[in-house]
């Protein structure tokens, strides 16, 4: 408000008070920024915030069931519609394959079962055990890192399709991450029953990659799914090793 005196009259003249944006410093005549966007208003962080942020990190809202049905019942036009249309319908493949990695480990040790499908008794080595004891306890970023090695050996084996090494790799992170979903279902099952069924659970996890690898590529030749399985044993045997000389050389290393 302003005084103002005019002909020897005192005025009164009122002044809207403008807010500006507080990333932009643009003019404010809204909820939210014309230039940038930002809203005018943080809302608080409380209960409903953290749901929503929960539910948002998990994809709740636009179907993390639904990634999981379609990845289930075709798996390979699946990942080609992911990869080549649309891909806001399914959970982003990174963080699938870490939340269903986190959820077969958060299982595992409740229960306390005995079931890493990479296990390694390196006593003589501490260096090579404590790398193997971080892949058992950090199987979100190590099924990502074996990804890589079973992609390796399927851009070899497919070399003739047209998909590159990162899109092979997308398609792995889905698919690994379902097997980690079966993992976790017959973990989750052994715990409550105290019947062993890691043998089971392992079949089946490798038989659906081997399954899901074949349908990618070329679903009507049986060549595709021992190339499938080919590439991921020959991935865990090159990862293993890896892992192995990389704890030696360590070892090694600190040795002089």
């Amino acid at each position: 408000m302003k005084h103002q005196v005019a002909a020897g009259k005192l005025k009164i003249v009122y002044k809207k008070q403008m807010s500006n944006c507080t990333k932009c410093s643009n003019e404010l005549t809204g909820k939210y920024c014309s230039n940038c966007g930002h809203a005018i208003e943080i809302p608080r962080i409380d209960g409903h915030y953290v749901v929503h942020e929960i539910e948002h990190v998990l994809h709740f809202e636009k179907g993390i069931l639904l990634t999981i049905k379609e990845l289930l019942i075709r798996p390979g036009q699946t990942v080609k519609e992911f990869i080549a249309k649309d891909r806001s319908k399914l959970v982003k493949p990174i963080i699938f394959i870490i939340i269903t990695s986190l959820a077969y480990t958060l299982i595992n040790h409740s229960f306390h079962i005995e079931t890493e499908y990479i296990s390694f008794n390196g006593e003589e080595n501490s260096v090579i055990s404590s790398i193997f004891d971080w892949i058992q306890n950090h199987y979100g970023y190590a099924n990502i890192i074996i990804g890589v090695f079973i992609a390796f050996w399927l851009k070899l084996f497919f070399k003739k399709y047209e998909y590159n090494f990162f899109e092979i790799l997308i398609l792995l992170c889905f698919i690994i991450g379902i097997e980690m979903l079966i993992f976790s279902v017959f973990s989750l099952l052994e715990g409550l029953t105290k019947i062993s069924l890691l043998k089971i659970s392992g079949i089946l996890g490798i038989s659906y990659c081997c399954w899901a690898i074949g349908q990618f590529f070329d679903k009507r030749k049986a060549a595709s799914y021992f190339k499938g399985l080919a590439s991921y044993i020959l991935g865990l045997i090159t990862f293993s090793f890896t892992a192995l000389l990389l704890g030696l050389l360590i070892g090694l290393f600190f040795k002089h």
